[in-house]
């Protein structure tokens, strides 16, 4: 596979089974996508469609069992465990639908908790979380715990957080689908200027229109194919 150093993530022949009792299912069949650096991507289609288990395999949650998935131009399926670590660590964030904070800790210790694991100095950590959430507009908020905020408050934590780590890639599993619209529409306005300032990338899955309207590209599978894929600019 020839590298190229515009693109976020180029998959080639994709192919991902998984047993149920004695019955083999095939999730991704065959998928080739390219993801281009400093996008905001969705992934849309029916439940079974796959897209799931897709970004497991982006966020090297999953394994690449069949074909190629180059991350930065990096062979994923020849990376041992150590390495797959690292790049999760300092290379991709996660946000999701239930946002998974920690609830005896605040939304700066929530972010900060994360960051202390990667070791940077005190310092740093400071200014990252401070900086991170005053991007989400949650920094008078930052001493408050989970229980305390709301819903579209304890995501924008959680953002906060995948902001922190300046990552090459921010992963999200359907993180607007427990919001209201309008909640849910703010979120999308932050993951769009953290792509349109940071030149980091964001990949989505989503049922949502409104959430694909701010993605350069769609991709829609199906049965675990590509179906349908839309490319647009915003503007």
């Amino acid at each position: 596979m020839k590298n190229d150093d515009s693109l976020l993530y180029k998959i080639e022949e994709l192919v991902f089974s998984y047993s149920l009792g004695k019955q083999q299912i095939e999730a991704i069949r065959g998928l080739n996508i390219n993801i281009p650096r400093s996008s905001l991507v969705t992934i849309s289609g029916p439940s079974g469609s796959g897209k799931s288990t897709l970004l497991n395999i982006l966020g090297l949650i999953e394994p690449v069992q069949n074909g190629t998935v180059l991350f930065q131009n990096e062979d994923i399926g020849q990376m041992d465990e150590k390495r797959k670590n690292q790049t999760r660590k300092f290379q991709i964030g996660f946000i999701f639908q239930q946002f998974h904070l920690i609830p005896v800790l605040t939304a700066e210790e929530n972010v900060r908790y994360f960051l202390s694991r990667q070791k940077l100095p005190q310092n740093e950590i400071k200014e990252r979380t401070e900086d991170s959430l005053q991007s989400v507009g949650l920094w008078e908020h930052r001493m408050k715990k989970p229980s305390q905020l709301s819903g579209g408050q304890k995501q924008r934590v959680a953002i906060a957080r995948a902001i922190a780590k300046q990552p090459a890639v921010i992963i999200g599993d359907e993180p607007t689908a427990s919001l209201d619209q309008k909640t849910g529409q703010e979120i999308m306005e932050i993951l769009a200027e953290l792509v349109a300032k940071n030149k980091s990338s964001v990949i989505l899955t989503t049922h949502d229109s409104m959430v694909q309207s701010y993605a350069s590209q769609n991709f829609h599978l199906q049965d675990g194919r590509l179906v349908d894929e839309l490319c647009k600019r915003r503007g």
